[in-house]
């Protein structure tokens, strides 16, 4: 698997990671591209989701709650810890494909994959010379500006923490309007656009505080696209297609969409 692509889809809680995973494995699929998906939650209830490896043949979230009598929180942080543990069983599991993607699904609870050092050794352990990350903008929270600068932290947190290259994806374009879908692209585009939308929508007293955090964001992560997708109608994987490839081929994501354009 060393000259693979992997791809780690990740965001926050309902941002629709496995759904992308699934819907950029079919599409991948009906280009003639060998695929392989894993499943790095252990407390995954997507029944439709069959990933090619899963960690729940080692680890199973209920399971964890009754061997050591822990609530779902608890266990979800126990459970994270010891996915680390088995990453090398995970590694050898995907040494026996062959293939061109390795598309990887981690927890849902965002903070879990983010923010614990056992998910460093886990991306160490699993990532070869071609690997990003792709961070999911749920619409929910990126209507508003102020949510849209909060994800755009997040995802330069992971950058930060991984240090992987990093591709930001709108998920769920197929609820928003076609005004709502130009507004938040180019939010991704133009910093002035996002600063205005920040400005307006804050009370006074906050102008300030914001707008210093927004600079303090542009100088840790500078302005970069928005890929739109929409799984449950399969669009936008070409251009995550051609965005991941960017990536790969030493590029930047950074052109892959003009403002206003839509997914196909």
């Amino acid at each position: 698997m060393d000259d693979a692509g992997t791809v780690y889809f990740t965001g926050t809680a309902g941002a629709g990671k496995t759904s992308l995973v699934q819907a950029f494995q079919d599409w991948l699929d009906h280009q003639g591209h060998d695929v392989v998906t894993v499943n790095l939650d252990p407390g995954t209830e997507a029944g439709s989701f069959e990933p090619d490896v899963d960690i729940r043949d080692w680890i199973r979230l209920p399971q964890v709650m009754q061997e050591y009598g822990l609530g779902p929180n608890g266990a979800q942080v126990a459970a994270a810890d010891m996915i680390a543990l088995k990453i090398f069983e995970v590694k050898q599991s995907l040494d026996g494909y062959k293939a061109e993607y390795v598309l990887v699904d981690t927890p849902g609870q965002f903070e879990l994959f983010a923010f614990r050092e056992s998910s460093k050794a886990i991306v160490d352990a699993l990532s070869g010379d071609r690997s990003l990350l792709a961070f999911l903008f749920d619409p929910a929270l990126a209507r508003r500006a102020s949510g849209f600068v909060s994800l755009r932290m997040l995802s330069a947190t992971v950058e930060f923490r991984f240090r992987l290259p990093m591709i930001n994806l709108l998920s769920k374009t197929d609820v928003l309007t076609p005004d709502q879908l130009e507004e938040l692209l180019a939010w991704g585009e133009d910093p002035q656009m996002l600063s205005d939308g920040v400005g307006q929508e804050l009370p006074t007293p906050d102008v300030q505080l914001s707008t210093e955090l927004f600079r303090a964001m542009e100088t840790m992560a500078p302005q970069s696209t928005l890929v739109p997708t929409a799984a449950a109608e399969q669009k936008g994987m070409d251009l995550l297609y051609e965005a991941i490839e960017r990536v790969f081929s030493g590029g930047g994501a950074e052109e892959t969409l003009e403002p206003g354009d839509e997914p196909e």
